[in-house]
């Protein structure tokens, strides 16, 4: 399945937040109006594609030389096929050709796996978040080799 991972234009947001009210208000329970945020208006916004269809979507926000990478969401019939991973490593990418340091995200507890299989190290406790339990995450962008599935792209 040919994926196409890349920045939203300003014209393609309402796109991105159709995906993630399906992901998050209807599947997941959020309260819409938790949803869409302040950061939505600062954020970079990304989509993958599947054949010019947006099928997933994350944004990144820079806060001093991090990133904080949040609302990645997949269309439940896309999932289990890499869309996720290629779409943080877009985001990832973006992050550190900007400069940032360090990735930084707050992963739903059933996510944690797919984050560590990107690079991403779970640190303090547990938290809620629209009801939802997570917990911090950070990645360095330092010096550090693209990954896919936990391991080293050659």
């Amino acid at each position: 399945m040919e994926i196409i991972c890349r920045e939203l234009e300003a014209s393609e947001f309402e796109l991105a937040l159709a995906v993630r009210i399906t992901v998050f208000v209807d599947e997941q329970h959020v309260p819409a109006e938790e949803e869409h945020d302040e950061l939505d208006a600062v954020a970079v916004h990304f989509g993958a594609f599947h054949e010019g269809a947006l099928i997933g979507t994350g944004r990144v926000v820079a806060m001093g030389t991090t990133a904080k990478i949040g609302r990645v969401a997949v269309l439940p019939a896309y999932r289990r096929q890499k869309v996720g991973s290629r779409l943080v490593h877009a985001m990832l990418r973006w992050a550190r050709n900007c400069g940032l340091k360090e990735a930084i995200l707050g992963a739903q507890l059933q996510a944690i796996g797919f984050y560590e299989r990107l690079g991403f190290v779970p640190e303090g406790g547990v938290f809620d978040d629209a009801g939802i339990p997570h917990r911090l995450m950070r990645r360095s962008l330092i010096h550090e080799e693209e990954w896919e599935c936990g391991k080293p792209l050659s």
